[in-house]
């Protein structure tokens, strides 16, 4: 392609007219910027946009927008490797830009953009929110996330080289390029991908889909979808009903594996050398047995005659610990809701670990007989109305026998009616000896927003409270537990 008259015929005489290849990338994100504000084409900059990729090698289909980023990978396998982690560049040691090659990544990036942040209106089927799910988990991966990160689901935290496909570096962008690195983004672009999910979730004939086990079955559990259902079960029955608890199930499952591992990755106690080791093989301390018994080394035969076998100690020191885990099930807190109800699942199956569960709004319920299983916990939480925490810190207080060796744990926004009762409790809590620590939520995202006179308040109290990754929470419960 010659000439793009579409970006070039506005220059004035004796200005900078840009080189053919800052043209056809400018010509990308302009055709870009048109699409997401308007569905409607327009034909210069599409007719040019065509013309750019053509001529770059790429397929036509990435400018198609029923296209998704699947079926492009499908039919060109070799595009994968790029899409892995496009948008976080890793700069040229001299500091030059490949002109071209940044072309072909506007033309990938354009494409992973326009699918995710142009969703149109009206109803929206199963098939079109897998789809989008698929396209938001290549955006993911374009940033040098998992899919599944960003959007607070089931992804832990991690970079897409750990466990996304292509098989590159989450750096690297296939091409070897410079370009500006949009990684910094991720706190905002996680917020709105989830907001985006929410809202075309909300736009399914959520019922209808859950009758029909057809399109049931092409769902991808979401924070989103999760939601939904919660707030619906009641209105649901027979095979909607099987369907919801199913989808709800595998979400469960799913972010069950990822916190449990971040769990156990933590340490579980200092060795207790006063316990004898268990003489058993798998304890078996080879090293310090042969060193031990050098002495008995017999040249001549070039044998080691062992005396004694040594063995590892593997009993750690524990102190029975009770958690008491207290969660705002208000319309704002439904993510830290399920996270925290997962997490108490996966501590009340540590040794020694007594875990209490108390949700609330404006009644307060105890959940602790199905603290071990938080897929029963979540079908008997009635999310949404307001938020009263003094009838929640009423079941909590009394389950506090031990400060020394108890932790509290309150999940909220802390938006309350009675403000001065509630955190003069809170603060008799701290007083005690038990461990108070004030959650403002406990999301894979991070977001979340806290009430600013109890954000004071708790500061002031040494006891400041923790917002953001559920990591986060996980580290403070390890340190203290163990």
């Amino acid at each position: 392609m010659s000439e793009l008259s579409v970006v070039e015929g506005g220059a004035e005489d004796g200005a900078p007219v840009p080189d053919s290849e800052e043209n056809r990338r400018q010509v990308l994100y302009w055709r870009l910027l048109a699409r997401l504000f308007d569905p409607e084409e327009q034909a210069s900059l599409e007719s040019a946009s065509v013309a750019v990729v053509e001529d770059i090698g790429l397929p036509v289909a990435l400018l198609d927008p029923a296209a998704s980023v699947d079926s492009v990978v499908q039919r060109h396998p070799e595009l994968a490797a790029e899409f892995d982690g496009l948008m976080t560049p890793e700069p040229d040691a001299d500091g030059e830009r490949d002109r071209a090659a940044e072309v072909r990544r506007a033309a990938l990036a354009s494409k992973v953009l326009l699918n995710v942040f142009s969703t149109g209106s009206g109803t929206v089927t199963a098939e079109q929110l897998a789809r989008w799910q698929s396209d938001a988990g290549w955006l993911e991966r374009a940033l040098g996330c998992r899919p599944g990160d960003l959007r607070g689901g089931r992804g832990g935290a991690g970079r897409a080289g750990a466990g996304g496909g292509g098989g590159v570096s989450p750096t690297g962008t296939g091409v070897g390029t410079p370009a500006p690195d949009l990684s910094r983004l991720i706190p905002e672009i996680g917020p709105e991908l989830g907001s985006i999910e929410a809202g075309l979730v909300q736009r399914m004939h959520l019922r209808e889909v859950l009758a029909d086990p057809a399109l049931a079955s092409r769902l991808t559990p979401s924070m989103s979808l999760i939601e939904q259902l919660l707030r619906d079960k009641n209105n649901l029955s027979g095979v909607a009903l099987a369907n919801a608890k199913a989808l709800i199930r595998r979400y469960v499952d799913e972010v069950t594996e990822v916190l449990r591992t971040q769990v156990e990755k933590a340490s579980v106690g200092e060795l207790d050398r006063s316990v004898p080791p268990k003489r058993v093989f798998r304890n078996l301390d080879l090293d310090r047995t042969i060193w031990k018994n050098l002495t008995n080394w017999d040249p001549e035969e070039e044998r080691l005659y062992v005396d004694r076998l040594y063995y590892r100690h593997t009993s750690r020191k524990t102190t029975p610990q009770r958690l008491i885990v207290v969660v705002d099930q208000s319309g704002s807190m439904v993510d830290s809701m399920v996270n925290c109800t997962i997490l108490a699942s996966i501590f009340a199956g540590l040794p020694k670990v007594d875990v209490h569960l108390i949700a609330y709004d404006t009644q307060a319920l105890d959940l602790t007989p199905w603290a071990h299983d938080p897929f029963e916990t979540l079908l008997r939480t009635q999310l949404g109305g307001g938020t009263d925490g003094t009838v929640a810190m009423a079941l909590a207080q009394p389950k506090i026998a031990e400060p020394r060796n108890t932790v509290v744990v309150w999940i909220s926004d802390f938006y309350e009616w009675r403000t001065d009762e509630l955190f003069e409790s809170m603060a008799a809590i701290h007083r005690s000896g038990a461990k108070f620590i004030p959650v403002g939520s406990v999301t894979s995202s991070g977001r979340g927003s806290v009430n600013p006179w109890f954000r004071e308040k708790f500061k002031d109290l040494g006891t400041p409270v923790i917002s953001g990754h559920i990591k986060k929470l996980v580290h403070e419960l390890k340190t203290f537990l163990t």
